[in-house]
């Protein structure tokens, strides 16, 4: 059988391509294998979460001051009166027309101090034996049908969502929580501090509550609602100026980046006004880590008994 000899020129070519051929072989082995494309076990998982539509109340929070709305005083018609018996003391219920001192004429003979209008005995002066005078301190100070405001200031860019009847929730150190609606806004604000006045009128379904005059409360007006998709706090990232506030989300399986306009917060959820469509599946707690295009795994984070 005839031999063929290589020619001289292709050994010396076949020289020169070995070492290209050797080093483009490790290079090959060194290059990673993308994890949609190789073992499914090596692609990260991620806890997403579906945006849900979810009403948020817009809050106001004033901090302010308990005040009588009326208070009024009670002294003798007549100069010259001792004091002779007493009939009512601070703290009390009284009702319109109850007496509360009986005082001794000079003459002989008594008279009585009566409530001029039913509610609260905020103070008194009255002492046995003492004189009262008709024109000097009150014998007693009645708050009025029990009336209360909390009366506090406001910034100005506040001031413009307040409304007249808008309801409150007052939290009073030494009583607790109670009802209450915006009763008057006041028309001009101080001009160094920029800060208006409202009055909250504490309702009357807390007239067995007892309020003190002077301690101080913090009220949550709710001047409005808005209704729109939510996520978690945890999903947002903020960025720089050039990419503002985003969200991942997971499509196809893969990581996007959404840019989006942020409202209202509430209960650890936070109001997407923009960006964002219900039932996007969101990264429930995004990552810097997480990238665009990043190839992911989806699970769907549990939902508790209370749906949280």
């Amino acid at each position: 059988m005839p031999h063929f000899r290589t020619p001289p020129l292709f050994r010396a070519r076949a020289a020169l391509l070995a070492p290209a051929l050797a080093a483009a072989a490790m290079f090959a082995a060194t290059l990673p294998v993308r994890a949609d494309e190789g073992d499914p076990l090596k692609t990260e998982s991620v806890t997403i979460i579906k945006a849900a539509k979810l009403c948020f109340a817009d809050i106001v929070e004033v901090s302010g001051t308990i005040y009588p709305r009326d208070e009024n005083s009670v002294r003798p018609e007549r100069m010259g009166l001792k004091v002779a018996e007493i009939l009512a003391e601070p703290g009390e219920t009284v009702s319109a027309g109850q007496t509360l001192a009986r005082l001794n004429l000079p003459e002989g003979g008594s008279i009585n101090v009566t409530a001029p209008v039913g509610g609260v005995v905020a103070s008194s002066t009255a002492t046995i034996g003492a004189m009262a005078s008709a024109k000097g301190e009150a014998l007693f100070s009645i708050i009025a049908r029990g009336e209360y405001d909390l009366i506090g200031l406001v910034p100005t860019e506040d001031l413009g969502k307040l409304a007249v009847n808008q309801p409150s929730s007052i939290a009073v150190i030494g009583t607790g929580n109670v009802d209450g609606k915006v009763r008057r806004i006041a028309p001009t604000v101080e001009p160094n501090s920029q800060l208006g006045q409202v009055f909250i009128a504490i309702t009357a379904n807390n007239s067995g509550r007892k309020l003190l005059v002077n301690a101080s409360g913090r009220a949550l007006i709710k001047t409005g609602q808005s209704c729109n998709v939510a996520v978690p706090l945890t999903a947002i990232q903020y960025g720089s100026a050039g990419t503002g506030t985003v969200v991942k989300v997971v499509r196809r399986q893969r990581i996007e980046t959404k840019r989006v306009e942020t409202g209202l917060i509430s209960g650890g959820q936070i109001e997407v006004r923009e960006g964002l469509n219900e039932g996007d599946e969101v990264v429930a707690r995004a990552g810097a880590l997480l990238r665009e295009g990043d190839p992911v795994r989806p699970v769907q984070e549990k939902v508790s008994a209370s749906g949280r």
